[in-house]
């Protein structure tokens, strides 16, 4: 019976070792992001993505939990401007600072998520012009620790992250170009 024991938790031992290393093999960095071409002028759109009080009117995010507590401080919009948010498991607690803007083409976060796990990041919006449509693209990067190696090995970020991305633009579509 310890023979068989033994076995088990060897054969555990090295598959789990396997895992590890296998997952160390992954990028050190991630990076998810997704486009769309929007029907309206960049500065309609960033007006949207620069002021973080607007976020709730398109962000996916804002109804997961109707409940949650957010808190806005430092600058009204643009740079310096402060969002943090505690709520469900589906949200978590995090903070978004606007670290850098390019009127109206860029606008630059630092995302510091503290709850489920603790995640620093970057997100960012960069709007084109196109003749009468503006591409639009939210993009997230940063490091990827081993942790979040071995969970990519069981799902996928860009899936998970990329459908909110997609529906927050879609969101930013519907409200930009049915507005006046």
């Amino acid at each position: 019976m310890f023979e068989i024991v033994a076995i088990v938790v060897i054969v555990v031992v090295v598959l789990i070792a396997g895992l590890l290393g296998f997952a160390a093999t992954r990028p050190d960095r991630f990076r998810v992001e997704r486009a769309t071409n929007i029907k309206a002028p960049p500065e309609k759109i960033f007006a949207l993505v620069d002021d973080l009080r607007s976020h709730g009117r398109w962000s996916p995010w804002e109804k997961k939990d109707p409940a949650m507590k957010r808190t806005y401080s430092g600058a009204a919009s643009g740079v310096g401007a402060v969002y943090e948010w505690e709520g469900n498991k589906n949200i978590g607690k995090g903070r978004m600072e606007i670290a850098e803007v390019s009127r109206p083409s860029r606008v630059t976060f630092k995302l510091d998520f503290i709850k489920p796990f603790e995640a620093h990041n970057i997100a960012e919006f960069t709007l084109a012009a196109r003749g009468d449509t503006t591409n639009v693209t939210w993009a997230i990067y940063g490091p990827s620790p081993l942790l979040s190696k071995v969970m990519s090995l069981f799902c996928s970020m860009d899936k998970m992250i990329g459908r909110e991305f997609e529906t927050g633009l879609a969101n930013l579509k519907s409200i930009t170009e049915t507005a006046e």
